[in-house]
């Protein structure tokens, strides 16, 4: 999944990253609100860590914006200032959830994982359609109980679409969201799908040609 990062702290921006993209994320890093305002209202992204206290635009008017722009990807707070009022502007604004500096690596991707969730209204850490579930926390999937072995990329396309199950999912959505800014043919997608059912079965992963890809919602 595509996960924009919104972080003035060189330092901080640099731990996240890495901790995002060893938990299977493709990321983007910016560092001022203009910029983070402009790719959150125009490209397609999982969720948002969002730092309140930016340079310039601050994150509580980046935030504000979007959502008055009707954009409603879940939006993770964070600020150095961990004081009671910041944490209601920050949820009033349209926050999902509010992290202070300083934090753990792992608390923070739990909360990322809890707010992406609930945006596709799942509970659980462990995600199920049928036979195959996904756990987020160990970073597995199975089939009938059986753990199935993947590569990064190809968890990371059946984690999107079984957070999109049930709908239809573009090449280059799905391209976006597995090989981030990387350029990759529509030849490079399609052999990856077909790597993916041969592990998971030809029936997990539908083509719907000149659209896209479908994961059916089999618990329906």
């Amino acid at each position: 999944m595509r996960i924009l990062l919104v972080e003035d702290d060189e330092r901080i921006s640099r731990d996240v990253a890495k901790a995002l993209r060893a938990a299977g994320y493709v990321v983007d890093i910016v560092a001022n609100g203009e910029e983070a305002w402009f790719l959150g209202d125009t490209e397609n992204f999982a969720a948002v860590i969002l730092d309140l206290g930016l340079p310039g635009l601050d994150g509580l008017a980046v935030l504000e914006r979007w959502r008055e722009q009707g954009r409603r990807m879940p939006v993770l707070a964070l600020s150095a200032r961990g004081s009671w009022s910041e944490r209601v502007a920050g949820i009033d604004a349209g926050a999902d959830d509010y992290l202070p500096k300083p934090f753990q690596p792992e608390e923070l991707l739990a909360r990322l994982r809890s707010v992406i969730r609930r945006s596709a209204g799942h509970a659980s850490s462990v995600t199920r359609n049928g036979a195959l579930s996904l756990d987020e926390r160990s970073m597995t999937i199975k089939v009938d109980d059986n753990t199935v072995e993947l590569t990064a990329i190809e968890y990371r396309l059946v984690a999107y679409l079984l957070h999109r199950r049930g709908q239809v999912v573009p090449q280059s959505d799905l391209a976006e969201h597995v090989y981030g800014h990387d350029q990759q043919s529509s030849n490079a997608v399609e052999v990856l799908i077909g790597r993916v059912r041969k592990k998971l079965g030809a029936q997990a992963i539908e083509t719907r040609r000149g659209f896209g890809y479908l994961m059916p919602d089999l618990d329906r």
